[in-house]
């Protein structure tokens, strides 16, 4: 893992120290990663989450990024096992809150144990839609359409798959039409759109960098010069370092 860590084939070789050590001389491997001189206590995997020893390493907050316990019921192992709070950084199912950073992250409450953060998807459509919702335009219906990188879901050779016969071909050379989330997630994070958008995915042969078109029809009539101005004007007030203008 400290060697994954350090050597990346797309983001290149980490620029600090990365290092592994153990907590005690009697182990068989290294438990410790220490990067750039911070130690991170490594665990054993395991298939239930109420396993995992947070309660006694003192965690508080558990960032699942498995894609496994993405349901809400699934996720709350987490504080079984000792957590307070588990952020889901994936689409999540169930009795949980959608939250995306500054579109709707002000409807958090204290009480929520477990909230997801949505699909990277949903966190680049979800801004451009609330900017046109809060400057009054509104959205009539609309079409998203994402140009994604492959992930580790997919396949590095031709070989079948569980979900459809396009999703079994090899990732780095052929262009897969999929299906996507993200506009109806939009709708769990902004109501008012609810069942207005849908959507589709291409996930094509890179392996970093995706990008969302929108299509739309607005409740009003505008241009874009003035659609262009207000998603600059978010970028640098309520949006700022979360959407970008160019």
């Amino acid at each position: 893992f400290a060697y994954q860590m350090k050597y990346d084939s797309v983001h290149g070789k980490f620029k600090h120290t990365v290092t592994t050590k153990k907590s005690d001389a009697n182990l068989a491997e290294a438990d410790i990663i220490v990067v750039n001189g911070h130690e991170i206590k490594c665990i054993m995997a395991t298939r239930n989450p109420e396993d995992l020893p947070w309660g006694k390493l003192g965690v508080e907050y558990v960032v699942e990024s498995t894609g496994l316990f993405t349901e809400a019921d699934k996720a709350r192992g987490h504080i079984k096992a000792g957590a307070k709070k588990v952020i889901i950084s994936a689409p999540g199912k169930g009795d949980l809150k959608t939250i995306v950073m500054g579109v709707n992250h002000t409807e958090y409450q204290s009480s929520m144990d477990v909230v997801s953060n949505a699909s990277c998807t949903t966190n680049c459509l979800a801004p451009v839609v609330h900017v046109l919702l809060k400057e009054g335009l509104g959205i009539e219906k609309g079409l998203m359409t994402t140009i994604h990188a492959y992930t580790a879901t997919q396949k590095t050779v031709d070989g079948p798959s569980k979900k459809d016969w396009r999703g079994g071909r090899a990732a780095a050379c052929n262009i897969i039409p999929s299906t996507t989330g993200a506009a109806k997630a939009v709708g769990e994070v902004l109501p008012s759109v609810k069942g207005k958008l849908t959507g589709m995915a291409f996930r094509v042969p890179t392996p970093d960098v995706s990008v969302v078109d929108l299509t739309f029809l607005s409740e009003k009539d505008t241009s874009i010069k003035e659609i262009d101005e207000l998603l600059k004007k978010a970028s640098q007030t309520y949006l700022k370092g979360i959407l970008g203008f160019t």
